[in-house]
């Protein structure tokens, strides 16, 4: 089982101004698509298949921000046709409520980051033999790269499973799965930041959303 991994949103707590004008996101989403290593391909097709429409530079990665509001309704519609066409294929949120954070998460990105993984995937993990997570490493920095893969496996060692974690980094510029996530943690983010919705109204009842301080 492969599971892709990028975030929207940031971890900061400045909440006094607006977002983008010297405030924080008051929202951080971290989305997921998990699929089996012989389905890789059909997420690239998706995200190729914007790039020729929008006559992009393939050269030069396309982020959610950027998009124009036609390729990203073709993506919320192409995702959910790729997710009714493969069962396999499932994506999946969570979604933090920054300002009701507790204190407890604000002083270390690694807690807070890494409790949102296990909420989101380690019910999944569990049921198969072999995960390889691909997260993208110019996403949010934390301390030590190495701490998520550590703090998974051992959730995975007191949930009994028997399950091997392998992590591998991927830079998001030549990897067309991990842009796919970057798109869907888009929609649900600009959803909750912004109340830009007509996106999400697409895709919502193909993706599984968890939420938390809210």
């Amino acid at each position: 089982m492969l599971i892709y991994v990028d975030e929207s949103g940031d971890l900061g707590w400045k909440f006094d101004r607006p977002y983008g004008l010297g405030g924080s996101s008051r929202f951080l989403t971290i989305a997921a698509m998990l699929l089996p290593e012989a389905k890789d391909h059909l997420p690239a097709r998706k995200i190729k298949h914007l790039y020729r429409e929008g006559r992009w530079n393939i050269g030069r990665e396309k982020k959610w921000v950027e998009m124009p509001t036609a390729s990203r309704l073709t993506f919320a519609r192409n995702a959910v046709k790729l997710r009714e066409a493969c069962d396999q294929i499932s994506y999946k949120a969570i979604v933090v409520k920054k300002q009701n954070v507790d204190h407890i998460f604000c002083s270390d990105s690694n807690k807070l980051y890494n409790y949102m993984l296990r909420l989101l995937l380690l019910e999944d993990m569990v049921k198969h033999r072999h995960v390889t997570l691909i997260p993208d490493p110019r996403s949010i920095k934390v301390e030590n790269g190495s701490c998520l893969h550590h703090y998974l496996d051992m959730m995975l060692y007191e949930a009994g499973a028997d399950t091997k974690l392998e992590s591998i980094s991927r830079d998001s510029r030549s990897c067309l799965s991990l842009q796919f996530v970057d798109m869907l943690a888009g929609v649900v983010e600009i959803h909750h930041e912004f109340k830009k919705s007509t996106c999400w109204k697409i895709l919502a009842p193909h993706i599984q959303v968890k939420q938390l301080f809210f």
